[in-house]
C-alpha cells in the first residue's frame, strides 16, 4: 500500500473509488475535476490535493486511476501538448475506468509508452455502491505485467476481477456486457409497460418473470423502479445511449447488423430528446407506460 494514488474524474464512481482506497490505507495524493468545486470537496474530506492541473496529478501520484465519460474526455487528459497527464509521467500506472472506445485505449496505451510510463484499462460493470464497498467486478485489458504491478491494489476496489487480455479487449468485453444490459433494460420496460396497459398486477408479473425465461439481472435492479417511477441515477440513460453506440460502432466494423442493440439505443436517444437522459436507465420505462409524461 506504500503506492501514491491520484484520481482524475471525481463524480460518483471516482469519488468512492477514492474513498475506498483512503479507508484501505493508499495515500490518495491528489483528485482533479473539471468540477473544480467537487474536487475542492472530496480533497477536503480526505485530506488530500485538489490539483489544478493533470500535471500536477502526475507529479504527486505513482499510480493515476481515471473516470472521465467520454473518448474526447480521454484525448483530453492524455494530450501530446498542454497540460497533460503524460508531462512528467516517466515511471507512472494509469489505470483507466471509462467506457470508451477500444481504440482510445489503445492510443492512450501507446501515449503512455512513449511517456515512459503503463497504462491499464479497468473496466468497471458495477455501480456506485460497489465502488464504496471495494466489490467492483472489473476487466482489465493491457500488458500483464502492468497488471500484476497494481493487482492488489485492485483487489481493494474489486472482489471479482478478469484480466481480458491486450489494451482493447476489456473495453471490448465491456461494450457488449452494456450492449446486452440495455437491450435487457428496454425490453424490460416494453414488457412491464405493456403489462400495467393490460390491467395485470405489476408485482405477480415480476414475480413470473424471475422463475422463467424472462428473467434477467435488470429485472432484480431496475424492475421495481420502473413500476414505482423511482429513477434515482445510477448508470444514466445518456450514458445507456453512449456506450450501446459503442458496440454498434464495433459491429459496424465487423460487418454486423446489430437490430437489437439499435432499437434499444435508439429508446435511450429518445430520453435524452426528451430532456429525460439523466435519469437512471430506468427511465426509459417512462417511454413505454401509457399515460407516462415522456
Amino acid at each position: 500500500m506504500s503506492q501514491k494514488v491520484g484520481f482524475v474524474g471525481v463524480g460518483r464512481m471516482g469519488a468512492n473509488m477514492a474513498r475506498r482506497l483512503k479507508d484501505c490505507g493508499y495515500a490518495v495524493s491528489a483528485v482533479y475535476d473539471i468540477r473544480s468545486e467537487a474536487a475542492a470537496e472530496l480533497a477536503t474530506e480526505l485530506g488530500t490535493t485538489a490539483a489544478t492541473t493533470l500535471a500536477r496529478v502526475t507529479e504527486l501520484s505513482d499510480v493515476i486511476i481515471t473516470v472521465v465519460i467520454d473518448d474526447d474526455s480521454m484525448r483530453t487528459i492524455f494530450a501530446s501538448e498542454g497540460d497533460s497527464l503524460l508531462t512528467g509521467a516517466e515511471g507512472r500506472v494509469f489505470i483507466n475506468c471509462a467506457t470508451i472506445s477500444p481504440t482510445v485505449h489503445v492510443a492512450t496505451e501507446a501515449a503512455a509508452k512513449a511517456a515512459g510510463a503503463e497504462s491499464l484499462e479497468g473496466c468497471m460493470a458495477s455501480s456506485i455502491t460497489q465502488a464504496r464497498d471495494g466489490t467492483l467486478y472489473l476487466m482489465l485489458g493491457g500488458d500483464k505485467a502492468t497488471y500484476d504491478k497494481v493487482e492488489e491494489l485492485l483487489g481493494k476496489l474489486s472482489t471479482n476481477k478478469r484480466y481480458v487480455g491486450n489494451a482493447g479487449k476489456a473495453a471490448q468485453v465491456k461494450a457488449l456486457v452494456n450492449m446486452v444490459m440495455n437491450i435487457n433494460t428496454a425490453g424490460l420496460a416494453e414488457g412491464l409497460g405493456l403489462a400495467d396497459a393490460l390491467g395485470l398486477d405489476l408485482n405477480m408479473v415480476m414475480e413470473i418473470f424471475s422463475q422463467t425465461g424472462a428473467n434477467s439481472r435488470v429485472l432484480e435492479t431496475d424492475g421495481e423502479d420502473m413500476r414505482d417511477r423511482d429513477h434515482e441515477c445510477y448508470f444514466s440513460g445518456a450514458h445507456a445511449a453512449k456506450d450501446s453506440g459503442i458496440a454498434l460502432a464495433l459491429g459496424q466494423m465487423q460487418g454486423l447488423d446489430l437490430p437489437m442493440a439499435a432499437a434499444s439505443k435508439g429508446q435511450f436517444d429518445k430520453m435524452i430528446e426528451k430532456g429525460i437522459g439523466e435519469l437512471d436507465k430506468s427511465g426509459v420505462a417512462e417511454l413505454t407506460f401509457k399515460g407516462r409524461n415522456a
